[in-house]
């Protein structure tokens, strides 16, 4: 078989985090009841006028800039003329040509395997309107939900010729996309409820050919997962019908998470299709040089240049690094410990080991540190209970494992460690004598290991620390442990 190349160009829909919909008054939010956020005019119903949301405008500027954007000082709405019972209207609300979206000629790095990064063009950012929902009945027929209708959307184009060349970096492109619009504020960034949608259009072409081969656009991508394995099964798709000879169609594809695989939905159109021309209903909008370098200035340090900060001030691993920054709430937990006095490897390796673990057992992820997601209560942790966890290691008081103990019965309760400690009495036994005792113990119920270990045997010194280790409770101080054993068996 061939080689084949793969180039993905990725078009990302990220519904904005309004309070009312992009041209009426309607509520936006996620589920109820269908068609009860809905009005004449997110209806279409002739003789209503649109109202532009100013905030949508603001939130698409601010993703622009962030996105290393051009803004221009002039910009429009079209109208995108197609027919489908999801839309309303006739046509959806968008914005056309090279220049004319609110930002347009960015890019976004993201991180690569050798510690560098990758520059992945984007070619435009613009503003529009979102589609109703349809659903399909199990006993037949269909219903449309116009509640989501009007939402405001942001779509965001990577430019062509693509720059990503494999399932890896699209997932990436998306991880890093994803944590830059949650951390500026503009989308909530969940997949898996449709407020931000990824369609990715997949070609190959044979190794070696400047010529890019006939795309396939794939929808229902609800997860990074399902991004990935959709771009590597449409891979692999094409590049076999293409040995056969066959005939590739430019058309959409539907992903099916249960049998992992895509389906024809149909054949995709083209920008003549939808017969652009610029919306009667809105005039032109105007950005001052002001108002584009007050958006600019407001965006925060975002998560690739906060990561890279952390691997040189903290000297934190890639991947630690990575994980810290991947939720802003993550992070900020982080520097309010770092802030209030706790080392930096020590804290990390508690937040991302028994602290990620316990959230995503008990379902708080999301909730640290107060700030709580939707109706959840905020966890319990503050970072004074990490600094003081990790004194009390350091200090010898209490031993690592202890402090699993430790940590969880504070994650439940929210008590402080050295009150924990104080309570159930889980200081370390450093106390000679008393491990004395229970190495006699151990070697007189284990004579076959004691004359094993006698005979040459030494690796068996990990059984009798383990024996010890578990009759103390894990209390003893497993160095001490260990040079009270070397010493009976000497004898």
């Amino acid at each position: 078989m061939a080689e084949y190349v793969v180039s993905v160009g990725m078009e990302v829909h990220a519904e904005l985090m309004t309070e009312s919909k992009m041209f009426c008054r309607c509520p936006v939010a996620f589920g109820g009841m269908p068609n009860t956020r809905t009005c004449p005019v997110c209806l279409g119903l002739p003789g209503t006028l649109p109202v532009p949301n100013e905030r949508a405008v603001d939130m698409v500027m601010k993703a622009a800039l962030a996105l290393n954007c051009t803004v221009p000082t002039d910009s429009v709405f079209h109208r995108k003329n197609y027919f489908y019972p999801d839309q309303p209207k006739g046509y959806q609300v968008s914005q056309y040509g090279d220049t004319n979206p609110i930002g347009y000629n960015g890019y976004l790095e993201i991180p690569t395997s050798d510690g560098g990064t990758k520059q992945i063009k984007i070619r435009r950012v613009h503003l529009e309107e979102d589609t109703g929902k349809l659903m399909h009945f199990p006993g037949g027929g269909s219903g449309v939900d116009y509640n989501r209708a009007g939402v405001p959307l942001m779509e965001i184009v990577t430019e062509f010729p693509p720059d990503i060349e494999s399932s890896e970096e699209a997932r990436e492109y998306m991880v890093q996309l994803r944590a830059i619009l949650i951390y500026i504020g503009v989308c909530d960034g969940k997949l898996e409820q449709g407020s931000m949608r990824c369609e990715p259009n997949i070609s190959v072409r044979p190794k070696g050919s400047e010529t890019y081969g006939t795309k396939s656009e794939l929808k229902n991508l609800n997860s990074f997962k399902s991004v990935q394995l959709g771009i590597e099964f449409e891979a692999k798709r094409q590049s076999e019908l293409l040995e056969k000879g066959e005939t590739l169609l430019q058309e959409t594809r539907g992903w099916n998470e249960q049998t992992q695989s895509s389906y024809p939905m149909r054949v995709k159109e083209s920008e003549a299709d939808y017969r652009y021309f610029p919306c009667p209903d809105l005039i032109p909008m105007h950005f001052t040089d002001e108002k584009i370098q007050s958006v600019r200035e407001s965006l925060p340090e975002l998560p690739l240049a906060k990561q890279r900060r952390y691997e040189k001030e903290f000297g934190l691993s890639s991947y630690d690094a990575g994980v810290l920054v991947s939720e802003q709430y993550w992070a900020h937990f982080f520097e309010e410990t770092i802030k209030q006095g706790g080392e930096a490897k020590a804290i990390c390796n508690w937040m991302n080991g028994e602290f990620a673990r316990l959230l995503n057992e008990t379902g708080q992820v999301g909730t640290v540190d107060g700030l709580a997601v939707e109706d959840k209560p905020g966890s319990k942790i503050r970072p004074a209970h990490l600094i003081e966890l990790v004194s009390l290691i350091e200090s010898g008081k209490i031993s690592g494992k202890i402090a699993k103990t430790v940590f969880e019965e504070c994650f439940g309760t929210g008590k402080m460690p050295s009150a924990v400690v104080e309570e159930q009495g889980l200081t370390v036994i450093n106390d000679s004598s008393a491990i004395d005792a229970v190495v006699q113990q151990v070697l007189a119920a284990n004579p076959t290991q004691v004359a094993q270990f006698k005979e040459g045997k030494e690796s068996l010194i990990g059984f009798f620390v383990g024996q010890v280790m578990r009759q103390t409770e894990g209390r003893a101080d497993p160095k001490t442990v260990q040079d009270a054993l070397r010493a009976a068996l000497r004898e």
